[in-house]
């Protein structure tokens, strides 16, 4: 007997992918590791395919560093390749060694993919959208429970419609209100920065809108609290690039106007993180601005500003030119989080334009009486000259250990707490706009996939956390059917063997750690 589940044909964007892979086209170090860390190309190894479902997952190869510990955590890496030229679009979930565990079957571009809690239940959120302009969306935050059910969607409204939601941030409350972001075009007076009087800008604005009913509990905007002359953003292109990610560039003549018209806005603050310190209040970081703001929730009012042209701190280090980027100053930063020992951490790109040779995670002491502000620990690249010019962030694991995601330089890499690198992979091809790790376990709503090829069982159950082993049964039907074989879940596909060649029926029984039964699938 052979039961065999037809794939169906790939499309255009996998026959590219196929292709690519086949033809090594692409060169990329893969070795960058250690404080002596060296460079060497390698083809890069083709995407991954399987038997059971009709999608690919980029390699992820894994270097261990020197703080590297056999990893008995179950916690997974929740990157989002973005990009249509990549192996795959959308979420994606991989283990310690890369290997992936859940592949978003929507392939669509994906930003801010992570793991939050609402309602005292862990959730998946993800941006979806539109992107008129690089560097800014317009879309909605799905969220999606441990069956990869969406529950929710969530965008801003009031007075911002039909301005939508964000792409760069996406932060879920204990009140079970999201803050969101949002970029819409306003006329401005930009003389202050060598505009027109009657020129266009990208105002900055952070809503907290409530998940369940959508109403808009608050909204802030920039152009209302902060200077406009602080920015470090400029009218002219940067390098030729329009200013970097900030910039309104976009693939359909927009970065061909001048800056600062309605075609073209002036992007003069850039908001890419908003969220709750301890005691409540806002913490909104500005790229463009190089600072972080904490407002008063309720009123909007700025508290205190931290870093950039009008901090009201002192900053240690800061204006040092033998070493750009050695202080506590940052520049160009994502993802800024304040955390309940007082201090706060951003990823500071360090670039673009750049500022420093290499961007960096950072751990700064925010003295709210003696007003300053200090590093108390850095977290710096394998490769010295690894250096984000967009994208990326920080995270602070349980056990006190940091994920790194450094956006468009392409790596995701874990440390200890004091610095030294646990383990870094590339993302070839492509790049995440953030990159986390996260306890998430899940149990799809769909059954396992399965694939028989002559003797041999091949299965896999997409998204499925705590599959142990897989059990094969086979008989005459499901009534007589027995066990056949059980092994131990060797990937995110297992192959199972032998298949009775008189079956008349088969099925794969996933197993926990207990011998539970979580789920059963069978041929198509």
């Amino acid at each position: 007997m052979t039961l065999h589940r037809s794939r169906g044909p790939r499309s255009p964007r996998r026959r590219r992918a196929a292709a690519a892979a086949a033809a090594g086209a692409l060169l990329l170090p893969l070795a960058a590791c250690a404080e002596d860390a060296t460079e060497q190309d390698a083809p890069e190894p083709a995407p991954r395919v399987f038997r059971t479902v009709d999608m690919t997952a980029p390699p992820l190869p894994v270097t261990d560093g020197p703080a590297a510990t056999a990893d008995d955590s179950d916690h997974l890496y929740v990157l989002a390749p973005k990009k249509e030229a990549e192996p795959h679009l959308g979420g994606l979930i991989v283990d310690a060694t890369g290997e992936p565990v859940w592949i978003d079957p929507a392939e669509r571009p994906t930003y801010d993919f992570r793991v939050q809690e609402y309602r005292g239940e862990p959730v998946l959120t993800y941006y979806a959208g539109d992107s008129d302009f690089v560097g800014h969306g317009t879309g909605d935050i799905h969220l999606l429970d441990t069956a990869y059910e969406e529950i929710a969607t969530v965008t801003t409204g009031g007075d911002l419609e039909p301005h939508r939601a964000d792409l760069h941030d996406s932060t879920i409350t204990p009140e079970g209100t999201m803050l969101l972001l949002s970029y819409p075009v306003v006329q401005h007076d930009l003389t202050a920065v060598g505009g027109d009087a009657d020129g266009y800008v990208f105002d900055g604005v952070v809503q907290e809108v409530d998940i369940a009913t959508g109403r808009v509990v608050h909204t802030w905007s920039a152009l209302d609290h902060v200077d406009l002359a602080d920015t470090y953003g400029t009218l002219e292109p940067a390098d030729g690039e329009g200013g970097g990610e900030g910039s309104a560039e976009s693939g359909d003549g927009q970065d061909e106007a001048p800056a600062g018209t309605r075609e073209n806005p002036f992007d003069f603050f850039h908001v890419n993180s908003a969220t709750l310190t301890p005691d409540g209040d806002l913490l909104i970081s500005s790229r463009q601005h190089h600072a972080l703001y904490v407002v008063d929730r309720s009123s909007g009012e700025v508290r205190w500003t931290l870093g950039g042209k009008a901090s009201d701190f002192a900053m240690e280090g800061s204006g040092d030119d033998d070493e750009p980027g050695a202080g506590a100053q940052f520049a160009w930063q994502h993802d800024a989080q304040w955390h309940d020992d007082g201090t706060v951490t951003v990823f500071d790109n360090q670039g673009n334009p750049p500022v420093g040779t290499h961007s960096r995670g950072l751990r700064l002491d925010v003295d709210t009486e003696a007003m300053t502000a200090s590093v108390v620990q850095e977290w710096l690249p394998s490769d010295p000259d690894r250096l984000a010019g967009s994208q990326g962030n920080l995270q602070v694991l349980d056990n006190g250990n940091v994920v790194v995601g450094w956006g468009d330089a392409r790596w995701t890499s874990e440390y200890t707490g004091d610095g030294e690198l646990v383990r870094e992979f590339p993302l070839l091809g492509g790049e995440t706009y953030r990159a986390y790790r996260f306890d998430w376990h899940a149990a799809p709503s769909d059954p396992p996939a399965v694939v028989v090829d002559g003797d041999t069982a091949y299965v896999s159950w997409n998204g499925a956390t705590d599959v142990a082993s897989w059990r094969l049964v086979a008989g005459t039907d499901a009534g007589s059917a027995k066990e056949v074989a059980t092994v131990p879940r060797s990937g995110f596909e297992t192959a199972v063997s032998p298949v009775p060649e008189d079956a008349g029926y088969v099925a794969l029984e996933a197993l926990d750690a207990d011998g539970a039964v979580l789920g059963t699938g069978t041929p198509e």
